[in-house]
């Protein structure tokens, strides 16, 4: 019977925890139809195109065919450098460092919602072949703008969802 007590109390604390689900009602939730109404101009350079590539993907899954309220402005910052010096002078390891500013600006107004970075980096083996360490490099840059666009989209939500 205390058991049953004790069961019940800890289930009716958990109600009161405050916690809501960040999609609620799916689709047609306030924060999907926000992510889906967010507009990302063109990116400067490669790291901008697959950004903005995996940005659109990430909203228009959210919320898809919403006209465009909400307008986001990124700045990346691509760095690629050396780290491990190999007693021959060659470089052994590089770090590849890539962070963005972002800007959330609702269109109807021109007020900026949200502004703030993200950011991610990976470390890269310099081997012997050339092919290997370019490859390795682009995968790098693929995988930090996936993780990146992740961070923004992640934001973009808790913004809308404190909007609604």
């Amino acid at each position: 019977m205390t058991r049953l007590a004790l069961l019940a109390a800890a289930l009716l604390g958990l109600s009161a925890c405050g916690l809501q689900p960040m999609y609620a009602g799916g689709g047609n939730g306030a924060v999907a139809r926000g992510l889906g109404a967010v507009e990302v101009p063109a990116i400067e350079g490669q790291a901008g195109w697959l950004v903005r590539n995996a940005l659109v993907d990430r909203l228009d899954a959210a919320g898809g065919g919403a006209g465009a309220r909400y307008r986001l402005d990124v700045r990346l910052d691509d760095r690629l450098e050396g780290l491990g010096v190999l007693s021959d002078d060659t470089v052994g390891r590089e770090r590849r460092t890539l962070r963005a500013r972002y800007q959330l600006v609702e269109l109807a107004s021109g007020e900026i919602l949200l502004d703030a970075t993200a950011g991610s980096d990976a470390g890269i083996d310099v081997v012997s072949s050339e092919y290997a360490t370019i490859a390795a490099e682009q995968t790098a840059l693929e995988n930090l703008s996936r993780e990146v666009a992740s961070q923004i989209v992640t934001r973009l939500a808790l913004t809308l969802r404190s909007r609604s």
